[in-house]
């Protein structure tokens, strides 16, 4: 229970994708051969594919490979060599400080270190990052970037709200540079009942304060359908993408086009996309319900923990032995996220939050994992 993976049941469900592109496909047309090079901004269909996806123009919208996450660290490597938008690189600029909304995503935390940048923690609420302080820290013009993922947020599960989502696109930071990476990657999941829980559209509401340099929209099928074979895509301002393809042409000539093309003609259209993530969400519901009744049975004055709609995660926050617990689970043979990982250098203050994944196992295990939890807690408060 380590990590948010998708189960095998659930990438079966995009095994027919493996049949699409074959040697009788059509691979190409009179501007684009998805078996040679070109088309660095990607595919016309995938970029059709993700501004549905995204909601966002299909000309704001560079394709990319598999990862979201690496095109995060290559706009990260690119501020901190080359600088963002003809501003100083990162790297002769001093000490420089990000914000980083706790609990949060361990992998954002672990690239920013990686680069020596100072982490500054920002509390998450029911309805978002805490605002007050990010518009005071944006205040130091050191401050340059933000990690947020706004819908389903790993790991609390919660959903941005409109005001949260228009304060961050009305930000005014001191900084040039300061830039959001709205880490949209659970953007096309569907809650637990196979309902659309919308978001409001940062692109929009930047757009509409004439704020449309300040964001980067990252998005991915890696939850839609095989994770490190999938295909990502990064949304930017006419602005932001001159200044990334001015980067990004000195590293390849283009991606994985035949992939672009796989994904775009098994996921079509929004719709398409939709009906295929219901799948998903009959798969995920029973895992989660499990869960969280389990919780109930047993927790109730032990611990307290987030009730996610949708998502790959529940926080469980245990006061003060965190630590203890995924260290007894590990002996009676339950692996969990280390301890600490959802915060900035893997420090949690309280020693309380225990971050829960129960995508990828079966009912039976996961009900088994799931109690092994619940008296490793008990044990610990004897």
């Amino acid at each position: 229970m380590s990590r948010g993976k998708p189960s095998q049941e659930q990438l079966a469900l995009s095994l027919p994708m493996l049949d699409i592109v074959n040697s009788k496909t059509n691979c190409f047309d009179e501007d684009i051969d998805c078996r040679n090079y070109s088309a660095l901004e990607g595919i016309p269909e995938c970029k059709k594919l993700f501004s549905d996806i995204l909601d966002i123009p299909s000309d704001n919208i560079l394709v990319c490979g598999a990862s979201s996450l690496n095109i995060m660290h290559n706009l990260l490597l690119k501020a901190i060599t080359k600088g963002v938008d003809g501003n100083l690189p990162f790297s002769q600029q001093g000490k420089i400080k990000w914000l980083c909304p706790v609990p949060g995503y361990d992998r954002h935390f672990a690239m920013t270190e990686y680069f020596g940048i100072e982490m500054i923690s920002i509390p998450i609420y029911e309805d978002g990052p805490d605002m007050d302080k990010i518009e005071e820290y944006i205040k130091d013009p050191s401050v340059k970037g933000i990690w947020v993922v706004p819908k389903y947020s790993n790991p609390s599960g919660i959903i941005f709200t409109d005001g949260v989502v228009t304060r961050f696109a009305k930000l005014k930071p001191a900084a040039k540079d300061f830039r959001i990476y709205w880490d949209n990657t659970y953007i096309s999941q569907l809650s637990f009942e196979g309902q659309e829980e919308p978001i409001l559209n940062i692109f929009d509401e930047c757009k509409k304060y004439q704020n449309e340099d300040i964001v980067y929209i990252f998005a991915s099928t890696s939850k839609m359908t095989f994770p490190g074979s999938g295909v990502s895509a990064v949304a930017l301002s006419q602005n932001n993408k001159k200044d990334y393809l001015d980067y990004l042409k000195y590293q390849l000539i283009c991606f994985d086009k035949l992939n672009q093309l796989r994904h775009a003609l098994f996921l079509k259209d929004k719709k398409t996309i939709n009906e295929h993530m219901k799948k998903h969400a009959a798969i995920l519901k029973p895992k989660f319900d499990l869960v969280l009744k389990i919780f109930d049975e047993e927790l109730k004055g032990l611990a307290s923990w987030s009730k996610p709609t949708g998502g790959y995660f529940i926080s469980l926050y245990v006061p003060h032995k965190a630590k203890e617990v995924i260290n007894k689970c590990q002996e009676m043979g339950v692996k969990l996220t280390k301890a600490g990982s959802a915060y900035p250098y893997g420090k949690d203050l309280d020693n309380s939050h225990i971050r829960i994944a129960p995508t990828y196992l079966e009912l039976d295990e996961l009900e088994t994992a799931t109690r092994v939890i619940c008296l490793a807690i008990k044990l610990l408060n004897e």
